[in-house]
């Protein structure tokens, strides 16, 4: 293995490490608490949190064995199936990402009717629509034998072997990428960016109520000015920081694996190998961010895990006080006797 390959097959594990910790993390937040089960997002975020943790163990392990490799690991059987769970995930993900942003159109541009616009049912339609339009992909590319171990990415995904199959694979390849990426593109740049402008539009009307009152207040402390004016700032800053990062992390982790697989379909353009596997590593990296960007740094999540860490953590405390007290206890009543 040369110096990139080890680089490479390390950064897999450090992935697959932390993508497992953290979405069992939010599973266990969704189990532990009444409150975001109650929820309607807590759908879509368990949806996604399904399609990270099964990317993890099922898509993650069978790259990391071929980048060591440079082989397709296991049986044809094995990697027909890991590619056709790759295509399914990767699709599914991106539309839950998409049907998240939907509720947060809703919930923030009509809050008055978000409540009968958006119930368990409709979330549930939604899902239903999500899985129904990823399997459907991969069930075309299956029967067609279009599922495959690909050397360029060290991974079994969509792979066209047969040159008198080229054109059909490149017209499918294009409509998949525009009916998962593209469209989970426009959809989230459309909803959150209207978020974004009633968000805008609140913290104007809250920045005139603000200075108003420090007009009417002239005895006001300074620093108690200063501290106004700054939570003005960071409260313009918050909405256009977290939409930025829901748009954002979506680009860089998917864009350069999907761009570089229309690429690909030139028989011009010379990829790289190690490019195609740091593509496959960003797309990746999205099963890592996702908890953190959805979940996990939201405050009822960070919540509820602070307290299962702290119930575990008090468990075991008073575990270790039983074992170290139980030795004192029988010598005591050995002395007694």
């Amino acid at each position: 293995m040369s110096i990139w390959e080890v680089i490479l097959a390390f950064v897999v594990v450090v992935l697959m490490l932390v993508a497992l910790l953290a979405n069992v993390l939010v599973l266990m937040c969704f189990l532990y608490s009444a409150d975001i089960r109650k929820q309607v997002p807590g759908l879509f975020i368990l949806n996604l949190t399904f399609c990270n943790l099964l990317m993890t163990v099922s898509n993650m392990p069978l790259t990391l064995a071929g980048i060591i490799y440079k082989s397709q690991p296991g049986g044809d059987h094995i990697c027909h199936v890991v590619g056709f769970l790759e295509t399914f995930l990767t699709t599914n993900s991106m539309l839950s990402m998409a049907a998240l942003s939907i509720d947060r159109w809703i919930a923030v541009v009509f809050p008055l009717s978000y409540h009968s616009k958006m119930r368990y049912r409709d979330a549930a339609l939604i899902l239903s629509y999500t899985w129904l339009h990823s399997v459907s992909f991969p069930i075309v590319a299956a029967s067609l034998s279009w599922v495959g171990f690909h050397h360029l990415y060290a991974s079994c995904t969509l792979y066209n072997k047969r040159p008198a199959d080229r054109t059909q694979f490149v017209i499918f390849t294009g409509v998949f990428h525009t009916l998962s990426f593209l469209l989970s593109l426009i959809i989230l740049c459309f909803t959150y960016l209207k978020v974004l402008k009633v968000a805008r539009f609140h913290c104007k009307r809250i920045d005139v109520i603000t200075m108003q009152t420090l007009v009417l207040l002239v005895d006001i402390h300074p620093s108690v000015r200063e501290r106004c004016l700054e939570e003005q700032k960071r409260r313009r800053q918050r909405a256009t920081r977290k939409i930025s990062t829901f748009i954002g992390t979506f680009i860089l982790c998917f864009a350069p694996y999907v761009i570089t697989r229309l690429v690909e379909l030139s028989s011009v353009v010379h990829i790289n190998s190690h490019w195609g596997i740091i593509s496959k590593c960003l797309a990746y990296s999205k099963v890592v961010s996702d908890p953190f960007v959805y979940s996990l740094l939201r405050h009822q999540y960070k919540k509820t895990w602070k307290d299962i860490v702290n119930k575990i953590l008090k468990r075991s405390s008073i575990n270790s006080s039983a074992l170290t007290s139980e030795p004192h206890n029988r010598s005591i009543l050995q002395l007694n006797e």
